[in-house]
């Protein structure tokens, strides 16, 4: 288990900005706005030759109990019990509070080694604030700005004394040289972001893949702003699954925090290998879904559609393959894509909805034997050839598969500029029915083959 340290203080005196320095990646939202975080976020943190889990942790703050403020506490104390240290923040700018106070009282009752930070600490003014921190009896405060990187080396130092000595580095590789054998992506854990617009139940759904509440949920939308990441082992297979923020119409986005959630949702997207689309089965299909879902075709990740909420629907006979159908329908570019209905909140389809995301994994990872591609290449040409453009006939020669993840295909021909873009859905539809691709996105790129006589007739003219 690597040394963990959370980052605790009240809000808005620059944690996640902190974290995001330490992790060396933005992977926490910022801005001025204080309680921008809400879940607890990890990472891997780096810092010289100290390597560590960092913990970003919402702000220190009263509230009702069983409120959104009360909850997000809870989770912050959740962080404090799994820390082998803790990070206590404050902004240096603002001098002390009597919020900053009472939290390093509770933060002194952990009964865990504490680093004091006075952040924000650049100028004048930071160095006043930071001389007030003596008062809170936690030590000397370590002087920083997160922002700037200014201060970073005292805080290793402060690191140092508490941590484990640092395991030999072993040398390094870059990931992107190694070509990954069939067991080594299914020993990898699968990266699933589960998408959808705000109030799917997308954190509901998790909560109840991890057996705990992990993700804060509400009835009011908009609950999740990061991008979450947590760590599943379902019968034996280990996933990595990014809860996200609700994708509402981009016109309706105006506050700038919104946007800022929405681009760490998008994020998500891209490094994911497959994407879980969350409906509500009360509001399903609408327009907003059919845009998500074609944004997940374009990005190449595999589909898997989960109506969620199923156990408010009355009438169940027959629902599921009206929903096919209806899928099929309205996303054609994703066809066959796997629809699963769940209920978050009870349990139900979550079996169902896993063995999808495995299956959806798998064919995007597949491979079509060159020999066999081209035998059904044959065979959809001559079922329906290609039209002649301006009065001559188009040559199609050979197709070769390029690279999975997603099923990607060159095909050779002459004049790839004509090729229709109506007969290249022909071969995508043809190809996906013929090899069993449901519902993964399938690419048919068009290289033009040389012409060997191109040399004598620029040697006749």
């Amino acid at each position: 288990m690597p040394f963990t340290i959370a980052i605790i203080g009240r809000p808005n005196v620059g944690k996640s900005t902190l974290f995001n320095r330490l992790v060396g990646q933005k992977l926490a939202l910022v801005d001025d706005a204080p309680g921008v975080t809400r879940d607890r976020r990890e990472g891997e943190a780096r810092l010289g030759d100290l390597r560590f889990t960092v913990i970003d942790t919402a702000g220190l703050d009263e509230g009702a109990k069983g409120s959104l403020t009360a909850r997000m506490q809870e989770q912050t104390e959740a962080a404090i019990g799994l820390a082998d240290a803790l990070m206590f923040v404050i902004d240096a700018r603002a001098g002390l509070t009597p919020s900053d106070r009472a939290f390093a009282d509770y933060a002194r009752r952990a009964n865990k080694p504490v680093i004091l930070v006075a952040n924000k600490s650049e100028g004048k003014h930071g160095e006043i604030g930071a001389m007030e921190a003596y008062a809170l009896g936690l030590g000397d405060p370590v002087q920083v700005s997160a922002e700037h990187g200014e201060g970073m080396g005292e805080l290793y130092d402060a690191l140092r004394v508490l941590m484990p000595e640092p395991a030999e580095e072993s040398e390094e590789f870059d990931d992107d040289d190694i070509i990954e054998s069939d067991e080594d992506l299914a020993k990898r854990p699968i990266r699933v972001a589960v998408v959808g617009r705000p109030n799917a139940g997308k954190s509901t759904l998790i909560n109840r893949l991890l057996g705990e509440e992990r993700l804060l949920t509400s009835a009011e939308a908009g609950t999740t702003r990061d991008s979450i990441a947590v760590e599943i082992t379902w019968n034996g297979r280990d996933f990595r699954v990014f809860d996200t923020a609700g994708l509402r119409r981009r016109s309706r986005i105006e506050e700038k925090l919104e946007k800022l959630s929405v681009a760490d949702a998008l994020r998500a997207v891209r490094f994911a290998e497959v994407v879980v689309l969350m409906m509500d089965t009360q509001n399903k299909f609408e327009e907003q879904d059919l845009r998500i879902a074609d944004l997940i075709e374009r990005e190449g990740r595999a589909l898997v559609i989960a109506v969620n909420k199923w156990d408010l629907v009355e009438t169940k006979s027959g629902a599921i393959s009206a929903l096919r159908t209806e899928a099929d329908r309205l996303l054609p570019q994703v066809r066959g894509a796997p629809l699963v209905a769940v209920s978050g909140l009870m349990g139900e389809g979550i079996d169902h909805l896993m063995r999808a995301i495995e299956d959806a994994y798998a064919v995007w990872n597949r491979r079509v034997a060159t020999a066999a591609l081209n035998r059904w290449f044959e065979q959809a040409v001559d079922a329906n050839p290609p039209p002649a453009v301006s009065g001559r006939r188009l040559k199609l020669n050979y197709i070769t598969q390029a690279k999975a993840r997603p099923p990607s295909f060159v095909l050779f021909c002459s004049r790839a500029d004509a090729v229709p873009q109506s007969y290249l859905r022909y071969l995508v539809n043809s190809l996906r029915e013929y090899f069993e691709l449901p519902g993964t996105p399938v690419r048919i790129s068009l290289r033009e083959k040389a012409n060997p006589f191109a040399h004598k007739r620029k040697r006749l003219s």
